[in-house]
């Protein structure tokens, strides 16, 4: 496989859906009611008034529908009457006014239904569009390093809401048609008790066939889920500007191509056998829903045959049973509709439930604003779906002020140092504790207010220049603009901001009008400011000049040395030659901390420290490979970051 999509394994709420779905039609149908609920409860929150006149407006619509069915019986009878021709249409009038009086009431109702529904609808959609942003936007940092959750919130995000949408319009559809079913089969049962049962005899059958198509619908997606998600990564290499570079000059267009059209072929495949198979219920639905239409209208002649039923009842009969069979239709359609919906609804409530069980804490406990000392002890960190940890054991202790450079190979767990010591990511095990209050038990937004991120690739807002700065500390008072002008000067964001077409008034994003994108560099020294200009008491800067060259490098240290003094800082970065004035330096190999001390004094330990720095220095003498050093470039690292 070229991309390795196999190797996406099927999300853990996938298996405990597929497993769910397995259970009898049963069981299913009495689960229908929970969906039901979930859409009027939504809707009672976001309108109560709405939601209760809608319900109003149907009942009041079906009564109709009962009184215009019991008036067509007046009709008929006056105009089956003996007597002229003439008279008997004379007799029929004031009932046949009735009958149009009810139809044009009915359609008067119809038309407030719709209104009422237009004004409610977006108001539900919106409701649970903000649910669920919610539940996202409150969970904490780890829940988007698990590719589960991330599916989850895609799938409950974007299937969860539609389904909502459209089973609200469903719900209603159902209760209109159910009420009109229901007159039917009174107007029926009041002619002749017989005609119900005949009636209601071909609900079963269609009921049946729409229950079984809507479980082979949802378990064909369920199978297909892992395929989709292999194919949505072969289209995002083969299409996002992200890979485009590489991808031409690779020649890789057609092998991705072909990649693509292998899975899609797959899915294809899948989802004609699905096709044949719901094809092949509703044929056999459609037949037994016939044989039961066939037995009510057979039941009808029986009892005009035996004088059981009068000749002018009979037509009102045939139209109540005409009708019924068009609601019993539009009442199956729904509850076929609303009980598919109710699986992929089941994303949404699991998407709430999971985002509420992963939402970040808030307690009592409140973190020191500048702490004097932070002391990991026993610290081990695993990330979500891994087997070996990224930490193992780590114990550490850095001062305020203090100036930290975490330093080691690729994979030695030098980010996932940093992000667990400022309480980003939970420890596993062990503890963190700024000044002895344990970041377990302490409102992570209080850790958090206190800590500025300099990231290796720094978010790219699609806001202007000036506020992707000022987005680093909202709230922060700077009347004359001293603090901003720092940032920018100290991170060399202000080269960048000179260069733009309306300076820093300039939206960065092509998404929009007169928008304009930066380089990688450029982002990374708008990452720089935006992180100074925080000024938190305690900054993480994770290979912070990667994409800079050596001038805007220099540059950018500098401003961080002078940033520094204020600040206790931590330094992740595998250019060794800008840490060696670092106050301490913390060497990871695998997880754990190998060796720390100065630059002098791990230089003079010639250690693994001695060992990675003499490497990137001799690139620069033109000196060879030590064999040591030689040795070090090719020895595999475990899973860390």
């Amino acid at each position: 496989m070229l991309i390795g999509v196999e190797n996406v394994a099927t999300p853990e709420w996938a298996k405990r859906s597929r497993k769910a779905v397995r259970v009898s039609l049963g069981t299913a149908v009495r689960s229908l009611p929970r969906a039901i609920r979930l859409v009027g409860a939504l809707a009672w929150r976001t309108s109560p008034k709405l939601t209760a006149l809608a319900v109003a407006v149907h009942v009041l619509s079906g009564c109709v529908t009962a009184f215009g069915l019991l008036a067509t019986a007046d009709v008929f009878a006056a105009l089956l009457r003996e007597g002229p021709t003439p008279q008997r249409l004379a007799q029929s009038l004031p009932a046949l006014a009735v009958v149009v009086g009810s139809y044009a009431l009915r359609a008067a109702l119809d038309a407030a239904v719709a209104a009422v529904e237009s004004s409610l609808q977006p108001r539900v959609t919106r409701a649970a569009n903000d649910e669920v942003t919610a539940a996202l936007v409150r969970v904490e940092l780890l829940a988007f390093e698990d590719a589960d959750f991330r599916e989850l919130a895609r799938q409950g995000g974007r299937q969860g809401v539609r389904s909502l949408e459209t089973s609200l319009r469903q719900l209603t559809a159902l209760l209109s048609s159910t009420i009109t079913l229901l007159a039917a089969v009174v107007t029926v049962a009041l002619l002749n008790p017989w005609l119900a049962p005949a009636l209601l005899l071909a609900a079963t059958a269609n009921a049946w066939a729409a229950g079984r198509m809507s479980r082979l619908r949802y378990e064909h997606f369920l199978d297909s889920v892992t395929r989709t998600m292999r194919q949505r990564v072969v289209e995002e290499v083969a299409t996002f500007r992200e890979f485009s570079l590489e991808r031409h000059a690779l020649t890789l267009q057609e092998r991705l191509l072909a990649e693509h059209r292998r899975i899609a072929e797959s899915l294809m495949a899948d989802q004609i056998r699905m096709a044949h198979r719901t094809n092949g219920v509703r044929l056999l639905g459609r037949a037994l829903a016939g044989v039961g239409t066939g037995a009510a209208y057979a039941v009808l002649g029986l009892l005009l045959y035996a004088g059981a039923l009068d000749l002018a009842l009979a037509g009102t009969a045939v139209l109540a049973m005409r009708t019924g069979f068009s609601a019993l239709s539009a009442t199956t359609g729904s509850v076929n509709s609303l009980y598919e919906d109710s699986f992929y609804i089941d994303f949404y409530l699991k998407l709430i439930d999971e985002g509420a069980a992963r939402r970040q804490r808030s307690t009592g406990v409140q973190a020191p604003h500048d702490p004097e000392r932070i002391t990991l002890t026993g610290v081990s960190f695993t990330y979500p779906g891994k087997e070996e940890p990224a930490l193992r054991d780590v114990d550490l202790t850095v001062e305020r002020g203090e100036v930290i450079a975490l330093v080691g190979e690729n994979g030695s767990g030098k980010t996932t140092l940093g992000k667990v010591l400022t309480g980003l990511f939970p420890a596993t095990s062990g503890t963190v504790r700024w000044d002895g209050v344990d970041l377990a038990e302490a409102d992570l937004r209080s850790v958090h207010s206190s800590v500025a991120v300099i990231a290796q690739e720094p978010a790219r807002w699609p806001m202007t220049a000036r506020t992707n700065v000022t987005v680093g500390r909202l709230d922060r008072e700077d009347p004359d603009g001293a603090a901003w002008r720092e940032a920018v000067t100290g991170s060399g964001a202000d080269e960048v901001i000179a260069s733009l077409p309306a300076g820093p008034d300039t939206v960065l994003s092509r998404q929009f009008n007169d928008g304009q994108d930066l380089s990688g560099g450029q982002w990374q020294r708008m990452g720089i400011a935006r992180g100074t200009y925080r000024d938190a008491a305690v900054l993480v800067a994770d290979e912070p000049t990667a994409a800079l060259d050596a001038k805007a490098e220099a540059r950018v240290f500098e401003g961080l040395r002078r940033a520094t003094a204020r600040r206790t800082t931590v330094l992740v970065t595998h250019r060794l030659a800008n840490i060696r004035n670092a106050d301490r330096i913390v060497v990871l190999d695998r997880g754990r901390i190998v060796e720390q001390g100065t630059h002098e004094e791990l230089m003079a330990a010639r250690g693994h420290y001695h060992e990675l720095f003499e490497l990137q220095a001799s690139a620069y003498r033109g000196d060879l490979l030590p064999p040591s050093a030689s040795a070090s470039t090719t020895r595999p690292t475990e899973t860390g970051r």
